[in-house]
C-alpha cells in the first residue's frame, strides 16, 4: 500500500465515529495543503512578510476597499 494512502487511512481512524464524509474531505484536504506548503518552503518558493503586505495593498486598492 502506497505511503499516501497509509496517512489518509490514518488520518481517518484517528478521527470520530461519527465524522461525516465531508469532514473526512476537508481534512485530508487540510492535511494536503499543509503538506504543499512545507514543500514550498522547502524548495524556497516563498515571499517576504513585506512582499505579502505589499501585494495585499495592491489587491485591495484594485479591488476598491
Amino acid at each position: 500500500m502506497s505511503q499516501a494512502k497509509e496517512e489518509a487511512l490514518e488520518l481517518i481512524r484517528k478521527m470520530p465515529d461519527t465524522a461525516s464524509t465531508a469532514e473526512i474531505l476537508e481534512e485530508l484536504y487540510f492535511k494536503e495543503q499543509v503538506e504543499r506548503g512545507l514543500r514550498d518552503v522547502l524548495e524556497g518558493r516563498t515571499i517576504s512578510h513585506q512582499e505579502l503586505k505589499e501585494r495585499l495593498a495592491q489587491w485591495r486598492k484594485s479591488a476598491g476597499r
